[in-house]
Formats: C-alpha cells, sequence, structure tokens
C-alpha cells in the first residue's frame, strides 16, 4: 500500500489516446450468498438464436452477480413456456422457484428483432413486470441487462444497475490503459493507452465524462476526457502535482489534491478548468477527496492526527471533523449514494481490506478479505461495492453486497485491475 505521499508522487510518460475494443475479459465467480436470495428460473427465449447467446445467458449472469437472486436450473423442470397461459405453475413450485422470466424473439421489419419478455410469480399466478424491445440483433446484449434491471427492480424494489458501466485502468507488462466496460465486464473498451501509469478515473455525475490522472507531461496533470468524442483538455496543470480528482454531485466542480504551496492540499476547480480555490490551510497532508452525496461535505484522507484517518470539512472550508476512529490507517473513502455509509481501506494487521461504516453509529463491517484490497466504489443504487484485490498472484475486480452476504470475482485475464469506479445511472 503506497503512502500519501507516494499516492502524489509524479512520474515521466508518454500518454497515447487510442479508441476501440480492447482485449480485456472478464470472467464472473460468484463466491458465498446469502439465505434470503430470492429463487428464480429464466428460461431461454423462444428463437433467441439472433441475438447471438447475449440474452437469457447475459440476464442470468446480471441476477446472480447481484448477489440477490439464486438460479433455479430450468431444465429440471418438465414445462418451457414462452407465453403466461403456458406457465404450469405447480411445476415451478415444486423445484423451489418463486418467479420465472419467460419470453421470446421474433423478426420484424428493417433487420431487427422484437424481444417480450414476461416476469412471473409463481406462487400468485400472475405477472410482476414485462416488456418489449424492438432493437437490430446487435444490442441484444444492452435488453439484456434492461429485462435483468426490470426483473432486479419488481423482485427487490430497488433500481438496477446492470445497465451501468465500469471504470479500471489495467496494466499488462509496462502498458497502462484506462478501460471502460459493461457492468459485467464485457464490451470493454481503451479510452487512454500508456507506457507509465495511469490513475484515479473518476466518473462524471451525468456519465458523460471521466477525469483521471496521467503522467504524461513529466508531472502528474488531472484530465477531463469526453467518453462520446475522445476529446480530453487538461483541467488542472498546476505547479507541483495534481491528482485524485472526485466530482462534485451536480458537476460543475472537481476536488483535486495539487501541491503548490509544499503539501499536498485540497482545492476546487471548474469542471472545465481555470483558478483553484483552497478548501483548507494546515500543515498536514491532505488528499483523496469525495463529495458527500448532497454536495454540501468533502470527506478526505488526512495524517493530521499522526496517521492516515477519513476526515470531512464543508464545501465552503472550515473545521474539519474526524470520521473514522478504529484502526491506525484508514484511506480511500467513498460515500454511499444515500450518503448514510461509508466504504473504504482499512490496514489492520498488514492486510489492507475494504471496510464499511454506518455514519450514524460508526459500527463497522468488513467487506473484503485477502491481503491487499484498494479503491471501493458503491454501485449507484448502494447495494454493492466495487474494489480490486489480489487474487492469484494478481489484481482484479470484485464486486461485495454493501451487506457483505455475498462477493463476485472479475478475473481479468491479460492483467492487473487498479482503480475501479464504478459508473452513474446515466449511460448516455
Amino acid at each position: 500500500m503506497p503512502s500519501l505521499k507516494a499516492l502524489l508522487r509524479g512520474v515521466l510518460v508518454a500518454a497515447m489516446l487510442v479508441a476501440g475494443s480492447a482485449h480485456a475479459e472478464l470472467n464472473i465467480e460468484i463466491i458465498g450468498g446469502g439465505a434470503s436470495r430470492h429463487a428464480i428460473s429464466v428460461l431461454p427465449f423462444k428463437d433467441e438464436g439472433p441475438t447471438q447467446g447475449n440474452l437469457t445467458p447475459v440476464i442470468r449472469n446480471d441476477l446472480a452477480l447481484s448477489g440477490a437472486f439464486r438460479l433455479v436450473d430450468p431444465s429440471a423442470v418438465a414445462n418451457v413456456p414462452f407465453e403466461p397461459a403456458d406457465v404450469r405453475y405447480p411445476l415451478w413450485q415444486a423445484a423451489g422457484a418463486q418467479s420465472i422470466a419467460i419470453g421470446k424473439v421474433e423478426n420484424v421489419a428493417g433487420g431487427q428483432i422484437k424481444i417480450s419478455f414476461r416476469l412471473m410469480d409463481v406462487s400468485q399466478h400472475r405477472q410482476l413486470t414485462g416488456g418489449e424491445f424492438t432493437v437490430t440483433p446487435d444490442r441484444s446484449r444492452q435488453v439484456a441487462h434492461a429485462i435483468a434491471d426490470m426483473i432486479y427492480e419488481a423482485i427487490t424494489g430497488q433500481k438496477g444497475f446492470f445497465n451501468t458501466r465500469l471504470a479500471y485502468v489495467l496494466k499488462s507488462g509496462r502498458s497502462y490503459s484506462l478501460q471502460i466496460s459493461d457492468v459485467d465486464g464485457q464490451r470493454s473498451q481503451t479510452i487512454l493507452r500508456s507506457t507509465e501509469p495511469i490513475i484515479s478515473p473518476s466518473w462524471s455525475p451525468d456519465g458523460r465524462y471521466i477525469a483521471y490522472v496521467s503522467f504524461a507531461s513529466q508531472k502528474p496533470v488531472v484530465w477531463v476526457q469526453d467518453l462520446a468524442t475522445g476529446q480530453r483538455r487538461a483541467v488542472a496543470n498546476f505547479k507541483g502535482s495534481n491528482s485524485a480528482p472526485a466530482w462534485s454531485p451536480d458537476g460543475g466542480k472537481l476536488a483535486v489534491v495539487l501541491t503548490t504551496s509544499g503539501n499536498s492540499q485540497i482545492y476546487l476547480i471548474n469542471a472545465a478548468g481555470g483558478s483553484a480555490r483552497r478548501l483548507m490551510y494546515n500543515g498536514a497532508i491532505d488528499t483523496e477527496p469525495t463529495f458527500s452525496p448532497d454536495g454540501s461535505m468533502v470527506y478526505f484522507v488526512s495524517d493530521r492526527s499522526g496517521a492516515p484517518q477519513i476526515y470531512r470539512v464543508p464545501v465552503g472550508g472550515g473545521d474539519a471533523q474526524r470520521v473514522t476512529w478504529e484502526g491506525n490507517y484508514n484511506v480511500s473513502p467513498k460515500l454511499a449514494p444515500d450518503g448514510k455509509t461509508l466504504a473504504y481501506i482499512r490496514r489492520s494487521a498488514g492486510n489492507f481490506r475494504v471496510m464499511s461504516q454506518d455514519l450514524a453509529t460508526n459500527d463497522t463491517r468488513l467487506l473484503s478479505d485477502g491481503s491487499y484490497s484498494e479503491r471501493p466504489s458503491f454501485a449507484p443504487n448502494g447495494r454493492m461495492v466495487l474494489y480490486s484485490s489480489e487474487a492469484g498472484g494478481k489484481s482484479v475486480l470484485y464486486a461485495a453486497t454493501a451487506d457483505g452476504s455475498s462477493k463476485v470475482k472479475l478475473a481479468v485475464l491479460n492483467g492487473d485491475v487498479q482503480d475501479p469506479a464504478w459508473g452513474p445511472f446515466n449511460n448516455p
């Protein structure tokens, strides 16, 4: 685990902006699971051949990785319905399914397909939700994520997150690339590649831009890149180190860490760049800022008490208030979307693990195991926490349920994952 100063070190690099698909692929492995998971069976849709495997397998995968569902094997039940009238409910009830998802795919004009689905409650013999989507076959994967979102919301009452995206840095040999992928790791794209480090990707609230730190100009500089056009601009390129960008909830400002005055201090700048306003004045190292969801506070890491701990300060400045009290090393704060829970990394007995803390009670919960985890990030509905951790001698992506009952390993095949960040609901 790097020190606070190491987090801010500068490195000479040459960055190269690239576009197109990367070769990073993720394999999903479900680990553990809560006892209260909803039992669901997702049946093969009628005539789903044109989707080329991007429909029911994707729906099943999404529901499984959420940790909220237990999948019932449809092949063990002698009933393959495509319409509600064909469902033989006693058979599904005997198989332990609480609900089943059924559907069909039809060819329509213009080379498009119409995908229809229904979610049926097994005990009440009624439809819970359903929908129809007319798309070109190459958009079947997005429809599958949308169907999984609808199922998730119908069962849990929470908005689904399967159509959101992930950002992470992939290190392979001496190459670093900034990747954007679907939440299940598929459709990954490289938006920046360099022979030197790229760090700290941060999503804008509208999902259109991503801020990050590139070392391409002899020192760390904060960039903002338009994901649709690939255009980017340096928004923090002040004297010394520029690092750790974090968006305000309205997307108008960035909190960044600058060393213009010597020690690392937190400043606020407009998202388009311009002058910087220093948030606090003290002799300590302050770093890793993140806004509260309502934009009123900035949480950050400081060694002002003698060791790294998490503090918060009003966005207009003022006295800082210490937030973490257990342990002597707590870093990388990130707030849940409702502002009630804080995720961070704690060093304990030489291990760096993801913790969550109830900000009302200060009760803490361990979310990761292993020896080295970093950069927690909440799903936009707050139900899961994304982070990277070591497994099998390399760094991989994990997502744990916020209650710690289950986790998912997303193993990158051709590199080490660093600095993951879960994107917002908005997916332009």
